[in-house]
Protein backbone atom coordinates (compact mmCIF):
# COMPACT_ATOMS: atom_id res chain seq x y z
CA UNK A 1 0.00 0.00 0.00
CA UNK A 2 1.14 3.55 -0.60
CA UNK A 3 0.19 6.75 1.21
CA UNK A 4 -2.20 8.84 -0.89
CA UNK A 5 -3.20 11.65 1.49
CA UNK A 6 -3.43 12.64 5.14
CA UNK A 7 -6.30 14.12 7.14
CA UNK A 8 -7.10 15.34 10.62
CA UNK A 9 -9.28 12.96 12.64
CA UNK A 10 -11.22 13.91 15.76
CA UNK A 11 -10.01 17.45 15.02
CA UNK A 12 -6.53 16.71 16.40
CA UNK A 13 -4.84 13.56 15.01
CA UNK A 14 -2.96 13.81 11.72
CA UNK A 15 -3.49 10.45 10.04
CA UNK A 16 -2.19 9.01 6.78
CA UNK A 17 -4.48 7.15 4.35
CA UNK A 18 -2.99 4.29 2.34
CA UNK A 19 -4.29 2.60 -0.78
CA UNK A 20 -3.66 -0.79 -2.36
CA UNK A 21 -3.19 -0.34 -6.13
CA UNK A 22 -4.24 -3.93 -6.82
CA UNK A 23 -7.59 -4.17 -5.01
CA UNK A 24 -8.41 -0.54 -4.21
CA UNK A 25 -8.61 -0.97 -0.43
CA UNK A 26 -8.14 2.46 1.16
CA UNK A 27 -7.50 2.67 4.87
CA UNK A 28 -5.92 4.70 7.59
CA UNK A 29 -2.61 3.89 9.20
CA UNK A 30 -3.04 1.46 12.15
CA UNK A 31 -5.65 3.25 14.30
CA UNK A 32 -4.40 4.29 17.73
CA UNK A 33 -7.30 6.67 18.44
CA UNK A 34 -10.20 4.19 18.58
CA UNK A 35 -10.70 4.24 22.35
CA UNK A 36 -11.46 7.92 22.06
CA UNK A 37 -13.47 7.56 18.85
CA UNK A 38 -15.73 4.97 20.51
CA UNK A 39 -16.51 6.84 23.68
CA UNK A 40 -20.02 6.16 22.36
CA UNK A 41 -20.40 2.95 20.36
CA UNK A 42 -22.61 4.76 17.83
CA UNK A 43 -21.51 8.22 16.75
CA UNK A 44 -23.81 11.09 17.69
CA UNK A 45 -23.63 12.30 14.08
CA UNK A 46 -25.20 9.09 12.72
CA UNK A 47 -28.56 10.72 12.08
CA UNK A 48 -29.36 8.21 9.33
CA UNK A 49 -29.45 5.20 11.67
CA UNK A 50 -33.24 4.85 11.89
CA UNK A 51 -34.06 5.40 8.22
CA UNK A 52 -31.14 3.18 7.19
CA UNK A 53 -32.43 0.29 9.30
CA UNK A 54 -35.96 0.58 7.91
CA UNK A 55 -34.62 0.60 4.35
CA UNK A 56 -32.21 -2.29 4.94
CA UNK A 57 -34.84 -4.39 6.70
CA UNK A 58 -37.22 -4.21 3.75
CA UNK A 59 -34.47 -5.04 1.21
CA UNK A 60 -33.10 -7.81 3.38
CA UNK A 61 -36.53 -9.35 3.90
CA UNK A 62 -37.00 -9.61 0.15
CA UNK A 63 -33.57 -11.12 -0.35
CA UNK A 64 -33.90 -13.72 2.41
CA UNK A 65 -37.40 -14.69 1.35
CA UNK A 66 -36.55 -15.10 -2.34
CA UNK A 67 -32.96 -16.40 -2.14
CA UNK A 68 -32.51 -18.20 1.20
CA UNK A 69 -34.76 -20.00 3.69
CA UNK A 70 -37.58 -17.80 5.06
CA UNK A 71 -37.83 -20.21 8.00
CA UNK A 72 -34.09 -20.23 8.69
CA UNK A 73 -32.20 -18.60 11.57
CA UNK A 74 -30.25 -15.38 11.11
CA UNK A 75 -27.88 -13.27 13.19
CA UNK A 76 -27.04 -9.57 13.02
CA UNK A 77 -23.41 -9.25 14.17
CA UNK A 78 -22.25 -5.86 15.42
CA UNK A 79 -25.97 -5.27 15.72
CA UNK A 80 -25.83 -1.93 17.52
CA UNK A 81 -28.93 -1.08 19.52
CA UNK A 82 -30.76 -4.09 18.08
CA UNK A 83 -33.04 -2.21 15.72
CA UNK A 84 -32.44 -4.37 12.65
CA UNK A 85 -32.89 -7.64 14.54
CA UNK A 86 -36.16 -6.36 15.99
CA UNK A 87 -37.43 -5.19 12.60
CA UNK A 88 -36.56 -8.53 10.99
CA UNK A 89 -38.47 -10.37 13.71
CA UNK A 90 -41.37 -8.02 13.08
CA UNK A 91 -41.23 -9.13 9.44
CA UNK A 92 -41.44 -12.76 10.58
CA UNK A 93 -37.82 -13.95 10.44
CA UNK A 94 -36.10 -15.88 13.22
CA UNK A 95 -33.47 -13.22 13.85
CA UNK A 96 -30.94 -12.69 16.65
CA UNK A 97 -28.55 -9.99 17.83
CA UNK A 98 -24.87 -9.89 18.81
CA UNK A 99 -22.53 -6.97 19.54
CA UNK A 100 -19.68 -6.96 22.05
CA UNK A 101 -19.34 -3.16 21.97
CA UNK A 102 -22.92 -1.90 22.14
CA UNK A 103 -25.89 -2.38 24.45
CA UNK A 104 -28.91 -4.23 23.09
CA UNK A 105 -31.87 -1.91 23.60
CA UNK A 106 -34.44 -3.05 21.04
CA UNK A 107 -33.93 -6.81 20.53
CA UNK A 108 -33.69 -7.83 24.18
CA UNK A 109 -34.41 -11.49 24.76
CA UNK A 110 -32.97 -12.47 21.38
CA UNK A 111 -29.25 -12.24 22.04
CA UNK A 112 -26.85 -14.71 20.46
CA UNK A 113 -25.95 -17.67 22.65
CA UNK A 114 -23.24 -20.20 21.85
CA UNK A 115 -25.74 -23.02 22.10
CA UNK A 116 -27.75 -21.50 19.22
CA UNK A 117 -27.81 -23.71 16.12
CA UNK A 118 -25.80 -22.63 13.04
CA UNK A 119 -27.19 -19.61 11.20
CA UNK A 120 -28.30 -19.62 7.57
CA UNK A 121 -26.70 -16.19 7.15
CA UNK A 122 -25.09 -13.39 9.10
CA UNK A 123 -25.60 -9.69 8.54
CA UNK A 124 -23.17 -6.87 9.32
CA UNK A 125 -24.52 -3.55 8.12
CA UNK A 126 -22.25 -0.49 8.19
CA UNK A 127 -19.53 -2.49 9.93
CA UNK A 128 -16.65 -3.16 7.53
CA UNK A 129 -15.67 0.51 7.34
CA UNK A 130 -14.92 0.24 11.08
CA UNK A 131 -12.57 -2.74 10.62
CA UNK A 132 -8.84 -2.46 9.89
CA UNK A 133 -8.41 -6.14 8.96
CA UNK A 134 -11.56 -7.10 7.02
CA UNK A 135 -10.23 -10.51 5.99
CA UNK A 136 -9.62 -11.59 9.59
CA UNK A 137 -12.92 -10.07 10.74
CA UNK A 138 -14.94 -12.03 8.17
CA UNK A 139 -13.05 -15.28 8.79
CA UNK A 140 -13.49 -15.05 12.56
CA UNK A 141 -17.14 -14.01 12.34
CA UNK A 142 -18.07 -16.86 10.00
CA UNK A 143 -16.13 -19.42 12.04
CA UNK A 144 -17.61 -18.28 15.35
CA UNK A 145 -21.19 -18.42 14.10
CA UNK A 146 -20.86 -21.43 11.79
CA UNK A 147 -22.10 -19.70 8.66
CA UNK A 148 -20.68 -19.26 5.17
CA UNK A 149 -22.92 -16.38 4.15
CA UNK A 150 -22.38 -12.76 5.17
CA UNK A 151 -24.71 -10.01 3.95
CA UNK A 152 -23.41 -6.52 4.59
CA UNK A 153 -23.42 -2.90 3.51
CA UNK A 154 -20.68 -0.33 3.12
CA UNK A 155 -20.41 2.68 0.81
CA UNK A 156 -18.20 1.85 -2.17
CA UNK A 157 -16.02 4.27 -4.10
CA UNK A 158 -14.94 4.09 -7.74
CA UNK A 159 -11.89 5.07 -9.73
CA UNK A 160 -8.15 4.72 -9.29
CA UNK A 161 -7.85 7.69 -6.94
CA UNK A 162 -9.60 8.13 -3.57
CA UNK A 163 -12.66 10.38 -3.32
CA UNK A 164 -12.08 14.06 -2.54
CA UNK A 165 -11.73 14.94 1.12
CA UNK A 166 -15.26 16.32 1.27
CA UNK A 167 -16.67 12.77 0.82
CA UNK A 168 -19.06 12.44 3.74
CA UNK A 169 -18.20 8.77 4.31
CA UNK A 170 -14.69 9.54 5.51
CA UNK A 171 -16.28 10.78 8.75
CA UNK A 172 -13.09 12.54 9.82
CA UNK A 173 -14.69 14.14 12.87
CA UNK A 174 -15.77 10.83 14.43
CA UNK A 175 -12.60 8.86 13.66
CA UNK A 176 -14.62 5.65 13.36
CA UNK A 177 -14.42 4.96 9.62
CA UNK A 178 -10.98 3.53 8.89
CA UNK A 179 -11.40 1.28 5.80
CA UNK A 180 -12.99 2.02 2.43
CA UNK A 181 -13.72 -0.38 -0.38
CA UNK A 182 -14.27 -0.69 -4.09
CA UNK A 183 -16.19 -3.50 -5.77
CA UNK A 184 -12.89 -5.10 -6.76
CA UNK A 185 -11.79 -5.01 -3.09
CA UNK A 186 -14.81 -7.13 -2.15
CA UNK A 187 -14.21 -9.45 -5.12
CA UNK A 188 -10.62 -9.95 -3.93
CA UNK A 189 -11.89 -10.72 -0.40
CA UNK A 190 -14.26 -13.31 -1.85
CA UNK A 191 -11.38 -14.89 -3.76
CA UNK A 192 -9.20 -15.09 -0.64
CA UNK A 193 -12.10 -16.59 1.36
CA UNK A 194 -13.07 -19.04 -1.42
CA UNK A 195 -16.55 -17.53 -1.53
CA UNK A 196 -18.81 -16.06 -4.18
CA UNK A 197 -19.52 -12.32 -4.24
CA UNK A 198 -22.78 -10.64 -5.24
CA UNK A 199 -24.02 -7.08 -4.94
CA UNK A 200 -27.59 -5.92 -5.37
CA UNK A 201 -29.17 -2.59 -4.45
CA UNK A 202 -26.68 -1.83 -1.69
CA UNK A 203 -26.64 -5.36 -0.26
CA UNK A 204 -23.24 -7.05 -0.62
CA UNK A 205 -23.08 -10.81 -0.19
CA UNK A 206 -20.13 -13.13 0.45
CA UNK A 207 -21.35 -16.71 0.35
CA UNK A 208 -20.62 -20.31 -0.47
CA UNK A 209 -24.02 -20.45 -2.23
CA UNK A 210 -24.67 -19.80 -5.89
CA UNK A 211 -27.40 -17.19 -6.34
CA UNK A 212 -29.22 -15.94 -9.39
CA UNK A 213 -29.63 -12.19 -9.42
CA UNK A 214 -32.87 -12.12 -11.39
CA UNK A 215 -34.82 -9.05 -12.53
CA UNK A 216 -37.49 -9.97 -9.95
CA UNK A 217 -34.90 -9.98 -7.16
CA UNK A 218 -33.57 -6.61 -8.29
CA UNK A 219 -37.08 -5.15 -8.23
CA UNK A 220 -37.95 -6.79 -4.91
CA UNK A 221 -34.83 -5.41 -3.20
CA UNK A 222 -35.09 -2.07 -4.97
CA UNK A 223 -38.11 0.08 -5.76
CA UNK A 224 -40.62 -2.51 -4.56
CA UNK A 225 -38.80 -3.42 -1.34
CA UNK A 226 -41.23 -1.67 1.01
CA UNK A 227 -44.30 -3.28 -0.57
CA UNK A 228 -42.67 -6.70 -0.85
CA UNK A 229 -41.64 -6.43 2.81
CA UNK A 230 -45.24 -5.83 3.88
CA UNK A 231 -46.37 -8.80 1.79
CA UNK A 232 -43.67 -11.00 3.36
CA UNK A 233 -44.73 -9.89 6.84
CA UNK A 234 -48.27 -11.01 6.09
CA UNK A 235 -47.10 -14.23 4.47
CA UNK A 236 -44.67 -15.30 7.23
CA UNK A 237 -46.62 -13.86 10.13
CA UNK A 238 -44.96 -11.18 12.22
CA UNK A 239 -43.28 -12.36 15.43
CA UNK A 240 -44.08 -9.10 17.24
CA UNK A 241 -46.89 -10.42 19.42
CA UNK A 242 -45.44 -13.94 19.77
CA UNK A 243 -42.21 -12.38 21.05
CA UNK A 244 -44.22 -10.15 23.39
CA UNK A 245 -45.97 -13.17 24.92
CA UNK A 246 -42.72 -15.13 25.18
CA UNK A 247 -40.92 -12.30 26.97
CA UNK A 248 -43.86 -11.63 29.29
CA UNK A 249 -43.88 -15.30 30.29
CA UNK A 250 -40.10 -15.31 30.80
CA UNK A 251 -40.25 -12.17 32.90
CA UNK A 252 -43.05 -13.61 35.00
CA UNK A 253 -41.10 -16.84 35.53
CA UNK A 254 -38.03 -14.90 36.61
CA UNK A 255 -40.06 -12.81 39.02
CA UNK A 256 -41.67 -15.95 40.50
Amino acid sequence: MSTVFSATLLKKYEVSYNQCPECGLLQTQPPYWLDEAYGDAIAIADTGLVMRNFSLASKLSAFLYLSLDPKGSYLDVAGGYGMLARLMRDYGFDYYWDDKYCKNLLARGFEYEKSTKPFDALTAFEVLEHVHDPLAFIQETMAQHHSRTLIFSTELYEGTTPPEKDWWYYSFNTGQHISFYQRKTLEKLAERLDLNFYSINGLHILTSHLFQITPLLRLATGKLALFIGLWIRKKLGSLTMADHSKLINQTGAQQD
